[in-house]
């Protein structure tokens, strides 16, 4: 009579792989902020990439106060006063795009097969490299900041107004960053990536009030530029820093974050799991 085994969990089938760990919103966000922690480290380990966020700034705006400040306002001293808080958003807003392609670039290169063996929730390096990104978004404010006061740019705000036009940018660039991010979850490469990414986040800029005031744009683009995010986000940015209205510039920057992360959040997270 022979006797009645049992399969070993050290038996021929190999090791019974770990369960993970039941997934909550907490955990969720917790190995999000573990992970974005490698983004962070990835820029301090990148100095060609700090070099960037750097350069980039002193040359936006080098060019466009000394280049275009006389043409614009006569003196580059009015055109910089005006120009700061534009530059600040559009570099943040092109910064974004860095969103998309780092995702792009992780997915080609198989890092995010690697995520997928791992007990985490499956959106966590979604949000992990999200999080990450806004620290690269405040080097950039902070960098465009620094040059300006260099050229004389006093903002009368003081540092309250500085920080809390700061915070707003960065709050609207975390909702850009899903529209990034869904565009380089359904692009096959990364450098289509940043041609897609380009024909959205130009007309989004340079379409807007933060180089010209929409009052000296032909009558049809006055009305594209009074409606687009972008000049509500820096028109909200120049009251806080150098005066003027901030209630209701403020009121619906804060409309369409909503609106765009509503849209392209779960499109990002949609796409982001077809890829994956």
């Amino acid at each position: 009579m022979s006797a009645v085994t049992t399969d070993s969990p050290t038996g021929p089938a190999g090791p019974t792989p770990l369960a993970p760990q039941s997934v909550t919103p907490l955990r969720t966000v917790q190995q999000g902020l573990q992970l974005a922690w490698r983004s962070v480290l990835k820029i301090r380990s990148n100095p060609e990439e700090v070099l960037g966020l750097t350069l980039q700034p002193v040359m936006f705006v080098t060019l466009f106060v000394f280049v275009f400040g006389q043409a614009m306002m006569g003196d580059w001293q009015s055109y910089r006063d005006f120009l700061m808080p534009g530059i600040i958003a559009q570099s943040v807003i092109f910064a974004t795009l860095g969103t998309g392609f780092t995702l792009s670039q992780d997915v080609e290169k198989g890092i995010f097969d690697r995520f997928r063996s791992l007990p985490i929730a499956r959106s966590a390096p979604l949000v992990g490299a999200i999080l990450g990104d806004l620290v690269r978004y405040t080097i950039t404010v902070v960098m465009v900041l620094i040059v300006g006061l260099a050229i004389g740019f006093r903002p009368e705000g003081g540092v309250l107004g500085v920080v809390v036009a700061g915070a707003l940018i960065l709050l609207f660039a975390f909702a850009l960053c899903w529209m990034s991010a869904f565009v380089g979850m359904i692009v096959r490469t990364p450098m289509s990536v940043q041609a897609f990414g380009m024909i959205l986040m130009f007309p989004l800029t340079f379409g807007s009030s933060a180089f010209v005031a929409p009052e000296s744009m032909p009558g049809w683009l006055q009305t594209v530029a009074v409606n687009n995010p972008v000049s509500h986000v820096v028109d909200a940015m120049r009251g806080l820093m150098i005066g003027g209205d901030v209630a209701g510039p403020v009121f619906w920057t804060l409309v369409w974050t909503v609106v765009i992360t509503a849209v392209f959040f779960p499109l990002a997270a949609w796409a982001y799991r077809r890829r994956t």
